[in-house]
């Protein structure tokens, strides 16, 4: 029988290192107001997603916009956007 992965192996939930980052990144801004932190962060996150559901499905556009709830228009409009080929 095979022993399930202890609880303690497990990663932290994404929304955990989402707070981490963010409280990181406010902290190293000292004085500077930030702005626009949304588009930063989006511009950040959205491409290594799209990167990363990209290789889970070997490049299959229509299996990635399915993992991600896109339609495929949406998901070839922002590899397009981002520059992600196949080859990424």
């Amino acid at each position: 029988m095979v022993k399930s992965v202890s609880k303690k192996i497990r990663s932290k939930p994404l929304s955990e290192q989402v707070k981490k980052a963010m409280k990181k990144y406010f902290a190293t801004l000292g004085d500077i107001n930030p702005a626009n932190v949304y588009e930063l962060v989006m511009a950040e996150v959205e491409p290594e997603l799209l990167k990363a559901v990209m290789r889970y499905t070997n490049n299959n556009q229509s299996k990635a916009a399915n993992v991600l709830g896109l339609n495929r228009a949406t998901l070839r409009k922002k590899l397009h956007k981002y520059n992600i080929t196949e080859k990424s």
